[in-house]
């Protein structure tokens, strides 16, 4: 199972830290580990306690987690103050995982939960290298250093807290109006997302979204598709909030998903049969601009319905290193399936691997169809797979793709990554 690491403080009322982000992220269908930074005595009339925990306590937790899990994407949020800020980012300065920052800086019922210096440190320290901040109207305020009143305000602030790289989503729900729009700025433009307003957003729905999101991205979605899902998610448990104590309702982290476990089990299984690949291929199996295996959802109608390891499986320092699975990471590879599932819909995975001749004789050696194809020319590489696979009367288990020098290949075929893999067993 993908799992996800959300760093950030404990609610003893259940409604937000914490504990909603386990919640949340197991509705996606993701594993979340967790890292405390604080403990709060809190109920849903207010904050009366803050133990922050000590920081070689908290290095600890961290190190325990990342040595052991195979992290997706990770998630602040109550990070309190300026040296714990700084703990966090220097553990994940280097790190290639998404980071998503929930800037918690005051508690639903509106208590403070950081100290004076938090905002400067995580403006300096933690921004530059997050993948998605998330603040409210409050939290961008003191993020942009400036107030908002209206759209134009908003924009400005999205540009000048994601000055350093990072992208913003704005939550419109502090804002009057019988619709909440947010803003997702992203590559210096504007997304908009609008829904009608639901009754107050009740204990933990900042903590909430911002663990939905972070799931998502463990599951290999992107950043807009990812916020744009987990806010229909947000949108839901907002919709559905219950009252657990005499004071602010709870929002409803157990909201169901809808239609997306096929996708989670695609990624499941390339995410698994990689991890095995790195292990067992040689790395003069591997082609020089990289491998890659791609596998498609049942029916899939483009390269967005088909997953692929993200920035391909290269040889590095000595080894073979790999990113995560996503959908639409391997056009060319993709329109290769997608034509050969025009014929056998059950061939829904497909493989490259470098073109070497002795690879080639052990094909023919273990009994393999194969046929020959020129691919060189990337606009045609559907019309090109059409006539190789005409040359069969079934479809072959290896296209072998000479193109030019750079990029000659041999495709292998399969229904599955399960049965990639015992394939492969069969050349190694």
């Amino acid at each position: 199972m993908r799992t996800a690491l959300t760093v950030a403080g404990s609610d003893s009322i259940g409604g937000a830290g914490i504990q909603v982000d386990i919640k949340a992220m197991s509705v996606v269908g993701v594993h979340a580990t967790s890292v405390i930074t604080a403990v709060t005595a809190q109920n849903t009339e207010g904050v009366y306690d803050i133990f922050p925990m000590p920081e070689d306590f908290i290095q600890a937790q961290l190190d325990a987690v990342l040595k052991d899990c195979d992290i997706k994407a990770v998630k602040t949020g109550m990070l309190y103050n300026a040296d714990i800020v700084s703990l966090v980012a220097d553990e994940f300065e280097d790190h290639d995982i998404p980071l998503i920052v929930d800037p918690v800086m005051v508690s639903g019922t509106g208590c403070s939960l950081c100290d004076d210096d938090f905002v400067k440190a995580l403006k300096k320290k933690l921004l530059p290298i997050c993948e998605l901040v998330t603040p409210n109207k409050y939290e961008a305020e003191m993020l942009a250093g400036m107030k908002i009143t209206n759209e134009d305000d908003i924009t400005l602030a999205c540009e000048l807290i994601g000055k350093q790289g990072s992208s913003v989503l704005f939550k419109g729900g502090h804002l009057k109006g019988p619709k909440v729009t947010d803003y997702l700025y992203l590559s210096s433009e504007f997304n908009k997302l609008t829904y009608p307003r639901l009754n107050k957003a009740g204990h933990g729905s900042g903590c909430c979204l911002s663990s939905f999101i972070t799931a998502n991205m463990a599951k290999g979605l992107d950043i807009v598709n990812a916020v744009m899902k987990s806010r229909d998610l947000i949108q839901e448990s907002i919709a559905t909030q219950y009252a657990i104590g005499h004071g602010d309702v709870v929002i409803n982290p157990m909201v169901k998903m809808r239609g997306d476990s096929d996708k989670f089990a695609i990624l499941d299984a390339l995410d698994a049969a990689s991890s095995k690949m790195v292990n067992m291929i040689p790395d003069e199996f591997v082609p020089a601009n990289g491998m890659n295996i791609a596998f498609a959802l049942k029916d899939a109608a483009g390269p967005e319905e088909i997953a692929a390891i993200d920035k391909r499986m290269v040889v590095h320092n000595g080894g073979i290193k790999k990113g995560p699975a996503k959908f639409g990471a391997a056009e060319h590879l993709s329109y290769v399936l997608l034509e050969i599932m025009k014929r056998d819909p059950k061939i829904r995975c497909a493989m490259t691997i470098a073109y070497r001749k002795d690879i080639i004789d052990i094909m023919e050696e273990v009994g393999w169809n194969t046929v020959s194809a020129e691919m060189s020319n990337k606009d045609k590489v559907s019309e090109a797979t059409s006539s190789a696979l005409s040359k069969s009367k079934t479809i072959p288990d290896a296209i072998i793709d000479k193109g030019a020098k750079k990029n000659s290949m041999i495709r292998i075929l399969a229904r599955d990554p399960e049965e990639m893999l015992s394939k492969l067993e069969d050349i190694l």
